[in-house]
């Protein structure tokens, strides 16, 4: 039921455009209203609001309205809000669609007012420490309410009975009581009413919603929780009453139904194995299709099938949570990633990666892995590992991880610039500036120490996955090397065709990566860099070579060297002394024979003197002899 919540607030969006407005409210009386609202509520993190910069482009949790003209939404999730909400503030902006002040420490009650909003459709206030009654004065216009893990007691109030549009209602772990009104709302999927103090019996509409909705109330009763006590079951008819109605022709009309009723169903159960087996056949031959789509960069869209396939297999109890490491800022649960709109950025050996937007703004990239061989216990250590080798700067952190039997997650931060795939190979016509030779050279020391800690922090651990897609760029296109680790935990892998390029040649043998394998799908990531072209098997493509170092070997053989290079680093001056010695540490890095190869360390002191060689060349470039020359004559 939780995994779909992100289906019903993506409805309920569509379903309420903005209503009417308050006549003469405007931007500025919204700006007056959220600065009324910072003043009067301390808080632990610093909001940038201020009377001098722009609502609607530089103040943090606030999305206006297309036109610019009105505030719609208000999230402030996790930043230390503490203390009541004040009264008759919130509720001025009244065309706000959605607030979210979840994960604070919000006391006292929810004003009236705020309930009240009249264009409100989304309000999450869960986990914080608010107390009271749930005000009568709810806007009948909400989609989604979450008043979950707070205090709140009494009732339900009977207003829910008119909120048509509810979509979903949870309320759980509060200490609400009394009877559950019977909420004959349509439009209702997500409900849960678990841990309060409700009594009495379930109303029959809301029988359909499983039982973890309703656990954790000690004296409620009926379906789908234990029959409440004095409930009469049907009276059983007594042997008089059979034999008064001609019991022969009643056990032939009996036989005959369980018959035709065995038929139907043996017919039911065949239908449906033909629909499995179409169904299999028709993804496989979807994912075959979109494994061979050309591009490396971000794929896919906001498609409803990545979303449910981001959210689909997590339907464990409760005490699955998601594990966060020390030093991690995110306030999120299970529920909440979820809920998430999930975009597909990428299918690859271990599984498939999605960009996941929760409902406060926040990004992050979700792995969902795939044929994991390690037990949980396994798992749970090579996580602790990975979440130790992830200190250093120059690897992307493990922010959390999910483990379940049938699904297994990783929570990395979002990297805005991307992958240096999509860097080297991304659409020029979409505006791609190609990367310079020190722009080059900065990714590749800095993909080099990110392996090269990895491999000496770790003993004996290995990347096992090193490709361009695996190395992202910050804005100043710092290389951080990420997805490490992950080999350990998997099946032997049959690896496609399209990634025979970084694959040292004994482990297309052997199937076990190692740290002298590592080295080797490292020069062919610095082969890719210096020529431009992906190692894959891409027909049609310029810019692919399906063996990428055998190529080099061929066009270095007939001493053709300045045609390995991309044409866009030729460009540069001054820079092909440098090309020549980072080919060859490539080529180092590419010798059949594993104990040729050199360790990372030696790749990373090779480069920092190609990088200063480099350095000093830049400085005494031809624009810049004319300069220096003067300052001597003088």
């Amino acid at each position: 039921m939780q995994h779909l919540r992100l289906i019903a607030f993506l409805s309920a969006s569509l379903l309420f455009p903005l209503l009417p407005c308050t006549k003469g409210a405007d931007l500025n009386s919204d700006k007056q209203a959220l600065l009324a609202f910072a003043a009067s509520l301390p808080h632990g993190k610093k909001i940038n609001w201020t009377r001098t910069t722009q609502v609607c482009t530089s103040w943090v949790g606030v999305t206006c309205t297309p036109d610019g003209k009105r505030v719609r939404e208000l999230r402030l999730p996790a930043i230390g809000l503490f203390g009541p909400i004040p009264s008759n503030i919130l509720g001025k902006l009244d065309a706000l669609q959605v607030l979210s002040l979840r994960s604070n420490r919000l006391t006292v009650g929810l004003p009236p007012d705020v309930a009240s909003i009249p264009s409100l459709h989304s309000l999450y206030l869960q986990r914080n420490n608010l107390s009271g009654i749930i005000p009568t004065s709810l806007s009948s216009n909400l989609a989604f309410l979450d008043l979950s893990y707070n205090s709140f007691n009494g009732e339900i109030p009977l207003k829910v009975q008119n909120m048509t549009q509810l979509t979903g209602l949870l309320l759980q772990n509060n200490s609400l009581s009394g009877s559950i009104p019977d909420l004959q709302l349509t439009k209702l999927r997500y409900l849960d009413l678990s841990n309060n103090n409700f009594s009495g019996p379930i109303p029959p509409f809301l029988q359909k919603f499983p039982v973890n909705s309703f656990l954790g109330n000690s004296f409620l009763c009926g379906f789908p929780l234990e029959p409440c006590p004095g409930t009469t079951p049907p009276s059983p008819v007594s042997p008089s009453d059979k034999n008064n109605k001609n019991g022969f022709w009643n056990h032939t009309t009996i036989m005959i139904i369980i018959i035709a009723g065995g038929g139907v169903l043996l017919l039911i159960l065949i239908i449906i194995l033909l629909i499995c087996i179409f169904k299999r056949k028709r993804d496989t031959e979807a994912g075959t299709a979109s494994s061979s789509s050309k591009g490396k960069g971000v794929a896919g869209g906001r498609a409803e099938k990545s979303k449910q396939e981001f959210s689909s297999g997590v339907q464990e109890a409760e005490r699955n949570k998601l594990v966060f490491y020390d030093g991690c800022s995110y306030n999120f649960d299970l529920e909440d990633l979820l809920r998430a709109s999930a975009e597909v950025l990428g299918k690859g050996s271990y599984g498939t990666t999605y960009k996941a937007v929760l409902e406060d703004g926040t990004t992050v990239v979700v792995k969902r892995l795939k044929e994991v061989v390690a037990g949980k216990k396994d798992f749970e250590q090579q996580m602790e590992i990975i979440d130790r080798l992830g200190q250093d700067q120059s690897v992307v952190p493990l922010r959390a991880f999910y483990y379940s039997k049938d699904e297994k997650l990783l929570v990395y931060d979002y990297v805005l610039a991307g992958s240096l795939s999509a860097a080297l190979h991304g659409n020029k016509s979409a505006g791609r500036t190609p990367l310079d030779w020190g722009a080059r050279v900065k990714i590749s020391l800095g993909a080099a120490r990110g392996i090269a800690h990895l491999h000496a922090e770790g003993g004996k651990f290995i990347h096992g996955n090193i490709k361009s897609n695996n190395i992202l760029l910050s804005q100043e296109l710092s290389a951080c090397v990420s997805e490490f680790g992950l080999a350990q935990l998997m099946a032997t892998p049959h690896i496609p065709p399209r990634l025979v390029g970084y694959r040292a040649p004994e482990v297309l043998e052997t199937k076990k990566p190692t740290q002298k394998s590592d080295v080797y799908s490292f020069g062919v990531l610095l082969l890719e860099m210096l020529t431009g072209k992906a190692p894959l098997r891409s027909p049609g493509r310029d810019d692919s070579i399906e063996h990428l170092p055998r190529w080099v070997q061929s066009v270095v053989r007939e001493e053709w060297t300045s045609e390995v290079f991309d044409v866009d680093l030729l460009r540069h001056p001054n820079t092909e002394d440098e090309m020549v010695q980072m080919l060859q540490v490539a080529m180092a890095c590419v010798a059949v024979a594993p104990d040729q190869r050199p360790r990372m360390e030696e790749v990373v002191r090779r480069i920092e003197e190609i990088g200063s060689s480099y350095s000093g060349t830049a400085r005494t470039s031809p624009e810049d002899k004319p300069k220096e020359e003067a300052i001597q004559m003088t």
